[in-house]
């Protein structure tokens, strides 16, 4: 082999591994976290999905690094900032707490989020123009949380001591609150409100099975959707009728829920993740809201408790469980 040939093959392979750290330097890498335990929300499913969709396989042409505080809100940060130490080149967080801390901790990674209520809890400027580094998708929830009541009475109409478990550090849930607290005297309901924040769930739950209520809902705080299961196996030993502000519990044994689907909103939520990874800044993606609320009843539940479901909320509801 000539001298030249043999210096330009040395060169040549000194090239090719620095293009291949280069190519897999540029492969796109996604932070999400979560404040419950790994398996235990349907939000990662659907972004999953929703990231398969437009194209992305992770492992392959996209990192996905998933972060789960195992119900301990106070590790979000640490966590967050575990996830920026990355250079994540996009952070995905769920629900209006771990918002919050990511904004706090970055002006300059982009956030795609979810929230009941992004623009009362100060996450956004307003849902057309969200400003900054944060964009993502808006539930409704402190819209819809107004009929939560009325329709746990139409489908149990005895109650009459009705407990809401909710986190008093989630704004989003306090305004969930105070929806439904005007409804509750025309319906011939006292409503008390227990703490669900990781600190006092306990005795919160041990209060719900101890004390006479007739009912109970579940807001749709993120650290609540890990203690479901807990919840829906209380709500079978205490008998008694209680709705949930996520759409799965019905399929896990709770009577009803009334709230967006989360799965189809992450789902979308993808795309905004794959516009930024594109290019796309935050502040040009306008915050998009859920475009439905359904019903879905647990029949099998219903009969379980004793209640005759009334035809006329059957027929309104999106899904019935046999």
């Amino acid at each position: 082999m000539r001298r030249r040939e043999f210096i330009t093959l040395l060169g040549g392979a000194a090239v090719w591994p620095l293009a291949a750290r280069a190519q897999q330097a540029a492969i796109p890498r996604v932070g999400y976290v979560f404040v419950g335990a790994h398996g235990t929300d349907v939000s990662s499913a659907g972004l999953r999905q929703g990231l398969t969709d437009r194209g992305y396989e992770i492992g392959r042409n996209l990192i996905l690094e998933e972060r789960y505080a195992d119900g301990k809100s106070d590790r979000i940060p640490a966590l967050i900032s575990e996830l920026l130490a990355l250079n994540v080149d996009v952070l995905i967080t769920v629900g209006t707490v771990a918002s919050r801390a990511a904004q706090r901790a970055t002006t300059t990674v982009p956030i795609v989020f979810m929230s009941g209520d992004p623009v009362g809890s100060k996450l956004v400027a307003s849902l057309s123009h969200p400003g900054g580094n944060i964009t993502g998708m808006s539930l409704m929830s402190g819209d819809y949380s107004a009929k939560w009541l009325p329709l746990l009475k139409e489908a149990a109409p005895k109650v009459r001591r009705v407990a809401v478990l909710s986190n008093p550090e989630n704004p989003t849930m306090v305004s969930e609150v105070e929806r439904m607290q005007p409804t509750a005297p025309a319906l011939g309901i006292e409503l008390t409100t227990l703490s669900g924040r990781q600190e006092e769930i306990e005795d919160s739950l041990a209060t719900l099975g101890s004390t006479s209520f007739d009912g109970f809902v579940v807001t749709d705080d993120p650290f609540l959707e890990t203690s479901m299961e807990r919840l829906i196996a209380l709500a079978s030993q205490t008998r008694l009728p209680a709705l949930y502000g996520f759409s799965t519990a019905p399929k896990l044994g709770g009577l009803m829920s009334y709230s967006a689907d989360f799965f189809t909103m992450w789902r979308r939520a993808a795309g905004h993740v794959d516009r930024i990874l594109k290019g796309a800044r935050p502040t040009d993606l306008p915050v998009e809201q859920a475009t439905e609320v359904v019903l879905n009843i647990n029949l099998k539940t219903a009969k379980t408790l004793g209640l005759n479901i009334p035809q006329t909320l059957l027929a309104t509801a999106d899904e019935v469980i046999e």
